[in-house]
């Protein structure tokens, strides 16, 4: 690569050509404020439109002061970033920002996480001139299952809109106005949850301010908590262990497992169970579902349907119901863990505690906000009662034990309560992007082949490429399989089925980035690809210590068949287990 000079600060620096100058002060330890930049290492995109004008620089022989986080840098070029125009210019920009946004930040949802609270400190912003001759712009908050957007607060970064229609490709969210009343919204003014939006809270996870926040449902848990007549149990997430340190101060990628399971007993829970266990559930369904289809296609079955998709992410599955109404009977039909959990636990293990469905409260913490919107789902109900009653985020949790007053680095580890909260190796990976299919793989292996499998760990099946692909031998016939994280190319691979390109028999998607562990409803990372590493890698290295790594051999699981369920497929299992899906794609139309 070409290799240019230029001066910073009066320090010389040497970059690659096309290096912004941004990126080139960063490299000598320059830290230029930013508000609508945004680099997302790990998906190789930048959020880069020199919008807000936060991150000015002075360039020596321009007139106007040049964005840095879309200017690129030339061979002799000298830069100013701290000098006294551009730190007037920074400082003006944000208080034309301020006079439009509204000042509720002591019961802000983001309030302690604000990119903006956190730049008008930075310059010290404590009054803002003429703000009483500003016209605020006023809009209605907008409420769904899963996200709250109010853009009373929205600055124009254009985040939500990079990661909605770049990175997911869901088109749920466009640019609308001019001036003061220029915002992000659905297009034509639709709300969240008649637009194409599929929950998965990717436009959360980047959103500078408070314009887009989750659901918060802590206050009906507290009041659940409270109530002596209700029974509340909790399931937890594979990916939360993986991320929930993080908002303690722990290094990313710690498992707090143990310390998570004390916290949720000290919260007050009567039983804290894992979803890993019916991890295990799903992978027995879906396994068994997946063979059946293969074992009819082998036999010459040319109706069968061909690759099967996995169905536990339901952001992505509300994603084909919107965009591949022609593909519904592709996907398994095996709900995901967090509804066989709710269904098991409100079926199978309230009569085991004799307590009635409505007296039982299940609650799900979740690093994903489309589960919000999943457990809503009228299919997912019974009578009106719900399998899980509601979801909380990673974040929620954390907030939770915050204001407990739980000092949570301090706790002892525990164990999960049985029988409900055992589970294998195979489980924790559903975490990660390739974690279900391999979990699969190696349950499907033992009962297609009658033989042990010895080689347990799939490594062709991993990564954080965004699409890949793989051949396993079951014994003398080849399994293809696909994986696909982010929504983006979810729909490439989709599409290329449609055009025949590809010869899979099985297909993994994810709807975030990086799987379960990049969900919208985890710390925020800010685009640092290291912490969706450092989280990937906790996953597999929880899994490589469990002493049961194939979802048939967990006992409890073998247990509920035998006492409850029958086997798996059977009549009884599909009624609580399965599901089917609907034709979404009216959301779509203009």
């Amino acid at each position: 690569m070409e290799k240019i000079k230029l001066t910073i600060d009066k320090r010389t620096v040497e970059v690659e050509k096309g290096t912004t100058v941004y990126q080139a002060a960063k490299q000598i330890g320059v830290n230029i404020p930013v508000l609508c930049y945004m680099n997302l290492g790990h998906l190789g995109i930048e959020n880069r439109p020199g919008g807000c004008r936060v991150c000015v620089v002075e360039v020596e022989g321009r007139k106007n002061l040049a964005p840095s986080c879309s200017t690129l840098c030339t061979e002799g070029m000298v830069v100013k970033t701290n000098s006294p125009r551009v730190l007037n210019a920074r400082k003006t920009v944000l208080e034309l920002i301020l006079s439009d946004h509204p000042k509720d930040c002591l019961v802000c949802a983001k309030s302690g996480n604000c990119e903006l609270q956190e730049l008008a400190i930075k310059l010290g912003i404590r009054e803002i001139p003429g703000e009483k001759y500003s016209e605020m712009s006023t809009y209605r908050p907008d409420t769904s299952p899963s996200i709250i957007r109010d853009l009373d607060k929205c600055v124009m970064c254009r985040r939500c809109e990079t990661m909605c229609n770049k990175v997911q490709t869901v088109g749920a969210l466009n640019a609308i106005n001019r001036g003061f009343m220029a915002v992000v919204a659905p297009a034509f003014e639709r709300n969240l949850e008649n637009s194409p939006c599929t929950f998965c809270g990717q436009c959360v996870a980047v959103c500078p301010t408070g314009a887009l926040t989750e659901v918060n449902h802590t206050n009906q848990l507290i009041r659940a908590l409270a109530d002596p007549t209700k029974t509340v149990v909790v399931q937890t997430a594979p990916a939360v262990r993986a991320a929930l340190g993080e908002e303690f101060g722990m290094e990313p990628g710690t498992l707090v497992t143990g310390k998570m399971a004390a916290a949720l007993r000290t919260l007050g829970f009567d039983y804290v169970f894992d979803t890993d266990f019916a991890a295990d559930l799903t992978i027995m369904e879906e396994g068994t579902e997946l063979l059946n289809r293969i074992g009819k296609f082998l036999e010459g079955d040319k109706d069968v349907k061909l690759p099967i998709l996995t169905s536990c992410c339901p952001a992505w599955v509300n994603f084909f119901e919107c965009n591949y109404p022609d593909m519904l009977d592709v996907p398994s039909t095996a709900r995901s863990p967090q509804q066989m959990f709710g269904s098991v636990a409100k079926a199978y293990l309230a009569d085991k505690l004799g307590v009635k469905r409505e007296d039982m409260v299940v609650v799900s913490i979740m690093p994903c906000l489309a589960k919000k919107y999943e457990c809503q789902r009228d299919e997912f109900k019974i009578d009106g009662n719900p399998d899980v009653d509601f979801s909380i985020s990673t974040r929620e949790l954390a907030a939770l034990i915050k204001g407990a007053n739980i000092s949570f680095t301090s706790l002892p580890d525990e164990d999960f309560d049985n029988p409900l909260g055992e589970s294998t190796g195979a489980a924790v990976i559903f975490g990660a992007t390739g974690g279900v299919i391999e979990a699969a793989v190696r349950t499907a292996y033992e009962v297609f082949t009658k033989k042990k499998l010895d080689r347990v760990d799939f490594t062709e099946l991993r990564g954080l490429e965004g699409i890949r692909s793989a051949s396993i031998d079951f014994n003398g016939t080849t399994i293809n399989i696909g994986i696909a994280h982010g929504l983006g190319n979810a729909r490439k691979l989709l599409d290329g089925i449609r055009a025949g390109m590809y010869n899979f028999h099985a297909i993994e998607i994810m709807a975030c980035p990086g799987g379960c562990i990049g969900g919208g409803g985890q710390p925020y990372h800010h685009g640092n690809s290291e912490i969706i590493k450092a989280r990937h890698q906790a996953i597999y290295r929880e899994d490589a210590e469990k002493p049961i790594r194939k979802s048939h051999e967990n006992p409890y699981i073998v247990k509920l068949y035998e006492e409850f369920l029958g086997s798996p497929m059977s009549e009884k299992a599909h009624h609580l287990l399965h599901t089917h899906y609907f034709d979404k794609s009216k959301q779509k139309q203009d």
